[in-house]
C-alpha cells in the first residue's frame, strides 16, 4: 500500500486570517503595507513594516481616537472611516512616511467601500497609495449626507425606524463631520 504525505498549512491559513501567497506579493514591493481592518463598531488603520524579527506598527489609528476630535456618533459608517484615514494619513506624514500599499486582507476590493473611504483620508492626509480615483466613495457619501438623508426619512416614520437611530442623533451629521475634518487637518 501507498502511503501519503501530508503538508499541514500554517495556523494563520488554516484560521482564514492570512493569505500567504498575497502577503508575500505585498512584502516583495518593498512598501510599507497600509493595513484596514473593520469591525462591526470601529475601524483600524496601521502602517506596518515588514521586519524579520516580526512585523512592526509604525504608525497607526481607530475610530475611538476622534472622540478627541468631538467625534460623537457611530464609530463605523463611511464618515468614520474617512476621518480615521486621515488622521491615519497625517500621523503617517508626521512620522515622515511618504509612500505605502493598501493591504485589505480577506475584504473583497468594492467600489466606493468604507475601505476606501478609508484611503480617501489617507490620501487627503498626504501619504501616497497607488489607487484609481474611481474607486473612492462620492463625497455626499464620505461626508454623510445619505445618513442624514435616511434618517429625514425615518422621522416621518419613527415607529419603523424607532431602534434604528436610538443611539445617535445624526441630524448634524454632516456639519460634526466638516468640524472634525477642520481639526484634524490641524495636527
Amino acid at each position: 500500500m501507498k502511503s501519503k504525505t501530508y503538508t499541514i498549512a500554517y495556523r494563520r491559513k488554516r484560521e482564514g486570517k492570512t493569505n500567504y501567497k498575497k502577503r508575500l506579493n505585498l512584502l516583495k514591493s518593498g512598501e510599507l503595507r497600509l493595513v484596514v481592518r473593520q469591525s462591526s463598531n470601529s475601524v483600524q488603520v496601521q502602517l506596518i513594516e515588514y521586519v524579520p524579527a516580526g512585523d512592526k506598527v509604525v504608525a497607526s489609528a481607530h475610530s475611538k481616537e476622534l472622540q478627541k476630535y468631538d467625534w460623537k456618533h457611530i464609530k463605523n459608517n463611511m464618515p468614520t472611516a474617512y476621518l480615521v484615514g486621515l488622521l491615519a494619513g497625517k500621523k503617517a506624514v508626521k512620522a515622515g512616511i511618504k509612500k505605502a500599499i493598501l493591504d485589505i486582507g480577506f475584504y473583497k476590493s468594492a467600489k466606493g467601500s468604507k475601505v476606501y473611504a478609508v484611503l480617501k483620508g489617507i490620501v487627503d492626509g498626504g501619504l501616497e497609495v497607488p489607487v484609481k480615483e474611481e474607486m473612492f466613495p462620492k463625497q455626499e457619501r464620505i461626508s454623510g449626507k445619505h445618513i442624514e438623508d435616511f434618517y429625514k426619512k425615518a422621522q416621518e416614520d419613527k415607529e419603523k425606524f424607532k431602534n434604528q437611530f436610538s443611539k445617535s442623533d445624526v441630524s448634524n451629521l454632516t456639519k460634526a463631520f466638516e468640524e472634525v475634518k477642520a481639526k484634524i487637518m490641524q495636527v
